[in-house]
């Protein structure tokens, strides 16, 4: 099965599965120890640290290991923030960042602290101007990702460290550390091995020298009293290597696999009716392109693509226990339902890729076959409809407005009436794909509705 799915794990690399191996006969032993075993591991831990500094562009001091890149970000944020407390309690980052750092911000702000998101454009960047505009006095940690986990955008990290001066910046580099170089002007840097191809269950957490830092954890005697346990050597050793080895590959594979995602990105629009490719165009990751197609169950096509041999990946709402859209596309104002990312790993064949754009058409074909979208449009008959689709959730008030909105004839307006959190970003963006006005919403009792509300559309006259 071709394994479209890289950003949430890369397959382990070669090179990762070797140095695991010989670590586990020769660093299982503790390195804090002095026996011979102890020394042993400690030499390989020390060497794997020297490795992951001199690819991320840190001392090797500066390096300490966790036990997820998730981990890592937790600890990055608070221990950052406890450290400038003198500075104050706001916490600023982008309003796409990883939810390992919504979800730190949250705990932050229960606790006491502040929280602020700064907005991103339509490609799901900031604006380096906007973001350094936002700091307050009190702003005692900034925090940007170096690229997108779910569009694959690149962040302008650098132009945003020149604005903000000696504010603290985290840079969560989770998607690009290995492929790309990394960018310039952090203070602390977080990235997780399995990432670029190393074995699951290490992070990787960079505190520049001279940044103030003070463990949220109790103290302990490992990893310079950031994190407290006993280390993985073997699989560190593993990650330290991989990471090397992808870095060395990384120019050609980026260009291999920039090219078949260019042809994703060009080719789709043209074999799928009514798709959305989001994300940067240009600034980008090499090997990731997301788009969103209407009327389209994300679950279901994600299932679908599953059968036909294909594993990728959603934002889409759909396929959340919560039924709440992706942060991230709602943050870029895009649709969120039907969304697919492909995210290809090192290697993937040209022919796999192919394949995937000749079985997309009849997958998407075939789910929205029976919704009826297809037939024979009514003359307009109302200037005027209120389309009742309270309790039912993403895609289906979508798939009910546009059956419905022949009905209405152009100029006229449509009242949609739903409590699902979706619709308040996927009728917008329909509005905006189909040539229609989005006319903004009001509470549904207006409607004589006991709960939602109404999200109002002005029809076009094309």
């Amino acid at each position: 099965m071709p394994y479209f799915d890289a950003a949430s794990t890369a397959p382990l690399h070669p090179v990762a599965r070797q140095a695991l191996l010989a670590a586990l006969d020769e660093g299982w032993a503790d390195p804090a120890r002095l026996h011979r075993s102890g020394r042993q591991a400690r030499m390989l831990l020390d060497a794997a640290r020297e490795t992951v500094a001199e690819v991320l562009g840190a001392r090797a001091d500066e390096i300490v290991f966790t036990a997820s890149g998730t981990q890592a970000v937790q600890l990055g944020v608070l221990g950052a923030l406890r450290g400038n407390r003198r500075r104050g309690a706001h916490l600023l980052h982008s309003a796409v960042e990883h939810s390992a750092v919504l979800h730190t911000a949250e705990r932050w702000t229960a606790d006491g602290g502040a929280a602020d998101a700064v907005p991103v454009d339509r490609h799901g960047r900031v604006d380096a101007a906007e973001f350094a505009a936002a700091l307050r006095p009190d702003t005692a940690l900034a925090v940007l990702q170096s690229a997108n986990h779910e569009v694959g955008t690149l962040q302008p990290v650098a132009e945003t460290a020149a604005l903000i001066g000696d504010v603290p910046l985290l840079v969560d580099a989770a998607q690009s550390a290995g492929r790309l170089p990394v960018p310039g002007g952090w203070s602390v840097l977080t990235a997780s091995a399995h990432k670029w191809g190393g074995p699951a269950g290490v992070g990787v957490l960079a505190v520049r020298k001279g940044v103030r830092y003070v463990s949220p954890l109790p103290a302990d005697d490992r990893e310079s009293g950031r994190v407290p346990g006993f280390v993985n050597v073997p699989a560190i050793v593993a990650a330290a290597a991989s990471l090397r080895a992808v870095r060395a590959e990384a120019e050609t594979e980026n260009a291999r696999l920039r090219e078949l995602v260019e042809l994703i990105r060009r080719r789709i629009p043209q074999l799928v009716p009514e798709v959305e490719v989001v994300g940067h165009p240009e600034l980008r990751l090499p090997h990731l392109v997301t788009f969103s197609c209407l009327y389209v169950d994300g679950e279901v096509l994600l299932g679908e693509l599953d059968k036909a041999g294909f594993a990728v990946n959603s934002g889409s709402s759909c396929t959340s226990s919560t039924l709440t859209p992706s942060h991230v596309l709602a943050a870029m104002g895009v649709l969120t339902e039907g969304n697919v990312r492909v995210s290809l790993p090192p290697g993937a064949a040209a022919a796999d890729v192919e394949r995937f754009l000749d079985v997309l058409p009849g997958v998407v074909a075939a789910i929205r076959g029976p919704l009826g979208l297809d037939l024979p449009a009514p003359a307009p008959t109302a200037d005027a409809l209120v389309l009742d689709t309270l309790g039912k959730r993403c895609p289906l008030p979508i798939i009910e407005l546009a059956r419905r909105i022949p009905e209405v004839a152009p100029g006229g307006r449509v009242a949609v009436l739903s409590d699902d959190e979706a619709a308040r970003h996927d009728i917008p963006a329909w509005c905006d794909m189909c040539g229609h006005t989005y006319a903004g919403e009001t509470p549904a009792t207006a409607y004589g509705a006991d709960r939602g509300t109404a999200y109002l559309v002005v029809k076009g006259h094309h």
